[in-house]
C-alpha cells in the first residue's frame, strides 16, 4: 500500500504506523518499507506539527529535490 502513495503521504502513513507500534516500530518499518529512519522520523514530526511545512498541492517543499542537470553540469 505504501508504494502507491506519493512521498509526503508515504512518510506520514509510515510515521503514524511507527507511532502505533511503539518501541522498535521505526526499525521494523525500515525493513518492511525500505524507507530510511530519517524519512520515517520526518513523517512523525510532520504529523506532530500544527502547520504543514509542505503546501497541500506539492509533494516537496519549494526548492526540494535534485537540481536540474544543467545546473549540476555547466556546459
Amino acid at each position: 500500500m505504501v508504494s502507491t502513495l506519493d512521498e509526503k503521504n508515504a512518510r506520514r502513513v509510515v510515521g503514524m504506523m511507527a507511532e502505533q507500534i511503539g518501541r522498535g516500530g521505526i526499525a521494523k518499518l525500515m525493513v518492511i518499507t525500505g524507507l530510511s529512519r530519517n524519512t520515517i522520523m520526518r513523517g512523525q514530526a510532520e504529523l506532530a506539527e500544527r502547520e504543514d511545512p509542505v503546501p497541500p498541492h506539492r509533494v516537496r517543499v519549494p526548492g526540494g529535490g535534485r537540481p536540474p542537470l544543467e545546473k549540476k553540469r555547466p556546459s
